[in-house]
Order: C-alpha cells, then structure tokens, then sequence
C-alpha cells in the first residue's frame, strides 16, 4: 500500500490527501461509484428501490446472528443472511402473490425488527450503531480488497448477462419468449446485489445506501435515451458525486455518506429540471 500512497501522493498532491486514511477512502469511492452507478441502472429499471434498502437494513439481522452463533468477522454473517434474504424476496416475487413493494415491505419489516431485539437484548444495541451512519475514513485495505472483487465480479456479470437482465427488467414476458432463464437472471440480480449492498454498509451506512444506488441511476435514466448512455452517465455521477461528497465531508467535519447523497440530489433535482424545461420548450412549440 505504501506504493500505491506514494503514487497518490505525486499525481494528487492535495492537503487532504496527506493522511493514509483520506487515501484509503478515496480508494474505496472510486472502486464503488462504479458498483453503486452500474448496479443502480438495474435496480431502478426494475422498479426495485426499496430492495436494496431490504438488504441493507437486514444487515442488522446478520450482525445479530452472527453474534449468537459466535461468528468473529460480522461481514460473513452479513453477506450470508442478506443472501438469503434476497433469494426469499425474488423467490416470492416470482410467483406474482402479491405486489413487488408489499413483498420486499414485509420481508424488510421482519427483518429490522428481528435485528433490533435481538440486538439490543442485554442493552448492547449501541454498539453496532456505526452500521447506521457508516464511516467511510474508517476503512482498511482489506475492505479496498473486497470492493476491488466486487467491482471485478460485477464485471464479469455485465459483460455476459447485462442485456439479459435489462431485458427481463423491462419485460419478463418477452424474456421468456426469447429463451431467457428469467428466474436465475433474477436471482443472479439479487444475489449481486445483496453481496455489494452488504459489503458497503460498514462505510456508507444503511441509512443511505439506498440513496446512493437509486440517485445516480434516476438522474441518469432522465437525462439519456440510450442504454450504453445511461449506464455511462450513471456511473459519471457516482463517481463525481463520491469524490466531492468525500472532499466536501472533509472540510466540513460531516458523514461522508450523506455527503454524497446530498450531492447525488442536487444531480437529480438538475435532471428533473432539465426534463421540465424540455417539456415546456415542447408545449410551446
């Protein structure tokens, strides 16, 4: 690591960069803005906001869990649960009993409310309230490591199931007829979702890591018209988001999470303008 700080510190050389644990979080929102913008594209188009907020907010379960079962790394039981979680809400989803949002509602329910008490059971609650809000400057190598997988794992992904997944997206029905595996594409989502969603809560916080998946992918989905454009824009405003979200949280003493997502807003309060000034400029004509 020291290389690669050095590195940082001859392209970059910036005051807030001096210490090693700025470089870590610059690190670690360059590899996952991409994660958050790609992985956002989908999760938005397949009208599922509110699935990785499940997954999020389940890591309080895993936590508990883990804690039970006396696991040392909290992340494993993390992942684990959130896992299974997310092949339980696609599970029942396919079968169309009820709707998307009443289904990943009432698992997402369950799920908090287990974590909480069985949490905070003996008034140990506050221990894990750094799950909350996150801190990304907390961040160690090894956490750059997985991020680093992640990004490569999504990677693969993309390249040869991305369109499939758009296409089940949009239209199961015509999935279908084009020979497509619609229920392990979805379950293939969930799964890659459940793990990045997991694994970042440590430092985003789960209380915006929805935000931060949803608000570059929305803002992209108004300003383009292509896939390849939304996907690329997407990932542009994560990425710019991140790293003034990072500086700015730095300067001003703030949660970098939330810092982040504020920006990420202000991306998508200018595409919805831009959107309604075209509208207009229609009318008119």
């Amino acid at each position: 690591m020291e290389t690669l700080y050095s590195i940082i510190d001859m392209i970059l050389p910036f005051q807030w960069l001096r210490p090693h644990f700025m470089k870590n979080a610059l690190l670690a929102v360059l590899l996952a803005a991409p994660l958050f913008g790609a992985l956002g594209t989908l999760v938005v188009s397949n009208q599922m906001a509110f699935f990785s907020d499940a997954i999020g907010h389940s890591a309080l379960t895993g936590i508990a869990i883990g804690v039970i079962f006396g696991i040392g790394e909290p992340l494993i039981a993390m992942v684990a649960f959130s896992v299974i979680l997310g092949i339980a809400i696609i599970f029942v989803k396919s079968r169309g009993t009820a709707s998307t949002d009443t289904i990943i509602g009432v698992f997402s329910s369950i799920a908090v409310a287990l974590g909480i008490v069985l949490l905070s059971t003996g008034g140990n609650f506050a221990r894990y309230s750094r799950y909350l809000v996150g801190d990304i400057l907390s961040i160690t190598p090894k956490e750059l490591g997985l991020l680093l997988a992640a990004l490569a794992a999504l990677a693969v992904v993309w390249t040869g199931f991305y369109n499939k997944m758009l296409i089940t997206s949009v239209n199961r029905t015509f999935a279908r007829s084009r020979g497509f595996r619609v229920f392990a594409i979805e379950q293939l989502f969930g799964l890659i979702t459940a793990v990045i969603v997991t694994i970042s809560i440590s430092w985003t916080g789960l209380l915006v890591i929805n935000s931060l998946l949803v608000l570059p992918a929305a803002s992209g989905r108004m300003v383009t018209r292509s896939c390849r454009g939304y996907l690329l824009v997407s990932v542009l405003i994560s990425l710019v988001s991140s790293v003034s979200g990072l500086v700015s949280s730095y300067y001003l003493g703030t949660a970098s999470g939330a810092a982040i997502v504020l920006i990420s807003g202000c991306f998508f309060l200018l595409a919805l303008f831009k959107n309604a000034l075209s509208a207009r400029g229609r009318t008119v004509l």
